[in-house]
């Protein structure tokens, strides 16, 4: 009889992780959320704000400066108003911390320093190669030779 009541504790904590997950719930202010025109304005005012921010991120990617960092944070922006983008998020931060699981292990770490090495040996044998051949010379400096 005591499996039944444990069952019951169990489904009603997944229960209510599953109505937590169901239901988002936006963080405006409670008189913004009583008026649904200003409400509706809050969440395009997020939206705006979450984009630029994952704008900036996007430029980022190929100018200096933290572009998954901003990417996220405005993710997380639009995580405060729209439940798909809290999913997006929670999905997100699951990835991450699995990639970071992985990174840690042995055999991926050995493999990495292996490619790292190689990679590094390349690229000094074309240094050396260029520096044997033209010597200190810029490229866009080389004259037929």
């Amino acid at each position: 009889m005591d499996t039944g009541s444990d069952r019951g504790t169990n489904e009603s904590a997944t229960g209510d992780t599953a109505a937590e997950e169901a239901t988002h719930v936006s963080k405006a202010p409670a008189f913004i959320k009583a008026n649904r025109s200003l409400h509706l304005s809050w969440q395009v005012g997020v939206f705006i704000v979450g984009l630029a921010v994952i704008g900036a991120g996007v430029a980022m990617l190929v100018l200096p400066g933290p572009g998954w960092v901003a990417i996220f944070a405005g993710l997380a922006i639009w995580a405060t108003e729209f439940a798909w983008a809290h999913l997006v998020l929670r999905w997100t931060k699951r990835k991450v911390t699995e990639a970071a699981q992985k990174a840690l292990d042995p055999k991926v770490r050995r493999r990495n320093i292996i490619l790292t090495s190689a990679g590094l040996a390349i690229a000094g044998a074309l240094v050396g190669f260029y520096l044997w051949k033209y010597g200190l010379t810029l490229p866009w400096n080389l004259k037929d030779q």
